[in-house]
């Protein structure tokens, strides 16, 4: 498949503690325990998918530095494109992660002036429009794109992450004109299956995927008119949970445009967040397609169906 990711690449730093909250000391030496590398909601999916064996056009915009030009350098030696990968603003984003080994962690996450920025349209409409899916992460620079993306005639994805209100004016764009949405459970007050259903109220999505973490994930799909969840899988030890996310948000996709059916994909994209968060960093620890398929078929998955609706 030939696919379009559009969002944000940075520097990413991870450093590994023994709990939180954290105990003041002016030092300690955490040896090996301090990782930085590249990563980003974008660079993540675009890795992961790159594994599962997808054609993928990055559209993002780096700081007119050092750190730029590597990325671009690690992306060209896979053989990926960096023709809309543009150096607009003066430094590259970066974040940095505080992560123990129970799954908790603490995100910092510096954008620098990127808000300020809009990815022209014109730029990538001819690309867009010979691929086969568009995934628009929800940063400000992608405003054009996801405002007329539509006219392509391709699925549009959307993973939205932390949603709270049905009603968010950032997030508003997106959710109008995605066809698939992701979020997660994380600032969602009250009942999972009630907040998607009003999400399918409003907006129409054909599909949205809530994750849950450790207790796997939620899926309403128009189509069926239903609502199931998934369990999680246990498939290696937790080392780092920090692109979990974008991992399950991946494989579905893939496995989406392939043809499979949303439970097919949200097995499988289970089981590929399962295996990736065995590794450290977000942008690491995917497996391949052969492999994953391998991996899936051991599983016995626990599906179960949490109700039905209409359209309306």
């Amino acid at each position: 498949m030939k696919i379009l990711v559009s969002g944000l690449i940075n520097i990413e730093t991870n450093i590994c503690i023994n709990n939180f909250p954290v105990t003041y000391s002016p030092i300690e030496y955490a040896f090996n325990q301090i990782n930085t590398d590249f990563s980003g909601v974008a660079f993540n999916i675009i890795n992961a998918l790159h594994c599962l064996n997808d054609k993928v056009i990055p559209v993002s915009i780096l700081g007119k530095d050092n750190i730029a030009e590597m990325i671009k350098a690690e992306l060209k030696d896979k053989n990926i494109t960096t023709e809309f990968v543009v150096s607009q603003i003066e430094k590259t984003c970066s974040s940095a992660i505080l992560f123990d080994t129970n799954g908790t962690r603490k995100i910092y996450c510096d954008l620098k002036d990127i808000q300020d920025c809009i990815f022209p349209l014109s730029k990538v409409e001819k690309m867009a429009a010979s691929c086969d899916g568009l995934i628009l992460c929800n940063i400000n620079f992608n405003d054009e794109l996801i405002k007329n993306a539509q006219k392509f005639g391709k699925p549009i994805f959307t993973d939205l992450q932390d949603l709270s209100d049905i009603h968010d004016s950032y997030n508003r764009r997106f959710l109008q004109n995605a066809d698939i949405v992701f979020i997660n459970k994380k600032k969602i007050q009250g009942n999972h299956e009630d907040f998607l259903l009003a999400l399918r109220r409003e907006y129409q999505n054909k599909i949205i995927v809530l994750g849950q973490g450790k207790k796997g994930a939620i899926i309403l799909d128009s189509d069926s008119k239903k609502v199931f969840s998934i369990e999680s899988v246990y498939t290696r030890p937790v080392v780092n949970t920090v692109g979990a996310g974008d991992a399950l948000f991946s494989a579905f996709v893939h496995y989406y445009l392939k043809g499979n059916t949303p439970i097919e994909c949200l097995k499988k994209a289970i089981t590929f967040a399962s295996w990736k968060i065995g590794e450290s960093g977000g942008a690491k620890g995917f497996l391949s397609e052969n492999e994953l398929e391998k991996l899936s078929e051991s599983i016995q998955f626990k599906i179960h169906e949490i109700c039905s609706f209409d359209l309306l």
